[in-house]
């Protein structure tokens, strides 16, 4: 089967809906940041998807399917059977290709990125899961072009998954640890320019690793056309951290290992498959005192 690019235009997506070998998956979440600050809540997105969705869809649950359980923080890899059988009960495996899309970031917020649907993409990829794309724009570029929508749920056949998984994509506290004093790895902090400053209270301690860069998720697109920007606007501030050398790695964070999906996707895409997402973010790193943060 033939590769499908990392990101497909809506374009792209509604002239092959109805393809037997595509699934469509909505991977909705919903997160809310209180104008007050503090923790954000988060919530899932499957009565929105069962309103109305792409045509096809079936919709992924993030928040309580296919995050682990046992994990005392939100968001992390579940056990790789568990996330197996949630994929091929969904009908996605072997001879198919899947095509992820999500309602935005944030609630609330303009800032354009499908960091929802990358997480998707990121843990999918771990699991030695291929060929998998993502809607540029997600649901709010597809409704406002007046694309069809359904409230019936898609339904796929059963399928079976042969893949193996790829250690390499997901760094632990450790690896972290490890690289802040290491010139070949380039740490990339995904927040805002604010959660990296120390200047927000959404964690239990404030700053970033040190050694850290700051690409903030939400300057990848156009807030007005939900439009990603072409190759050479995303190369500039990632070659400017030398993220784009294809003799070093990447490590990304953000504060739960979502974010930092939409950063490794594109790094992905502009070329560089060097790149582990560090799971635990700092939901794990500033829960822990013995692991450094600094504002500076």
């Amino acid at each position: 089967m033939e590769q499908i690019p990392l990101i497909v235009s809506t374009d792209w997506l509604e002239q092959r809906l109805g393809d037997p070998q595509m699934r469509i998956v909505d991977a909705t979440t919903f997160m809310d940041i209180s104008e007050a600050g503090g923790v954000p809540s988060v919530y899932s997105g499957k009565p929105s998807y069962e309103k109305e969705h792409i045509p096809g869809a079936v919709y992924a649950d993030l928040l309580n399917e296919l995050s682990n359980p046992e994990s005392p923080l939100p968001f992390t890899a579940p056990p790789r059977g568990h996330f197996i059988r949630k994929m091929t009960q969904l009908g996605i495996g072997d001879g198919s290709y899947t095509v992820i899309y999500d309602q935005g970031a944030l609630v609330g917020n303009p800032v354009v990125a499908a960091y929802w649907a990358s997480r998707l993409a990121w843990q999918m990829q771990y699991e030695g899961f291929g060929n998998i794309a993502i809607l540029d724009g997600g649901l709010p570029k597809w409704k406002e072009e007046g694309r069809p929508l359904t409230a019936v749920s898609g339904n796929y056949p059963l399928a079976s998954f042969t893949g193996q998984r790829r250690p390499e994509l997901l760094a632990t506290k450790e690896d972290v640890q490890n690289a802040i004093n290491d010139d070949t790895v380039v740490l990339i902090n995904s927040l805002s320019p604010e959660d990296f400053r120390g200047e927000t209270d959404a964690y239990p301690r404030k700053g970033h690793i040190p050694s850290s860069i700051n690409v903030f998720f939400g300057s990848h697109a156009d807030m007005e056309t939900k439009r990603m920007y072409n190759d050479a606007a995303l190369r500039e501030p990632f070659e400017k951290v030398g993220a784009l050398d294809p003799n070093k790695k990447v490590i990304t964070y953000c504060g739960g290992g979502i974010a930092a999906t939409w950063t490794s996707l594109i790094l992905n895409k502009l070329g560089q498959k060097n790149v582990a997402v560090y799971d635990g973010s700092l939901n794990e790193w500033a829960s822990d005192p013995s692991c450094p943060l600094t504002t500076m």
